[in-house]
């Protein structure tokens, strides 16, 4: 999970001095996807942990 957010971020940066680069885009959209995707599984599943890897990660769900 946390090398998905590592990744997302990276390429977000990259994205935003590359707008026309569409082939990192849509990488960065299939990385977003899985990690929605894994997180939701962790949401139905584990409820403790989603909430540590939430917390740990920083992102805003």
């Amino acid at each position: 999970m946390a090398l998905l957010t590592e990744r997302i971020r990276y390429l977000t940066e990259h994205y935003k001095t590359h707008q026309k680069d569409h082939h990192s885009r849509r990488g960065l959209l299939k990385l977003v996807g899985k990690r929605r995707r894994f997180l939701e599984y962790m949401k139905a599943s584990k409820v403790s942990r989603y909430q540590g890897i939430i917390a740990e990660l920083g992102l805003r769900k």
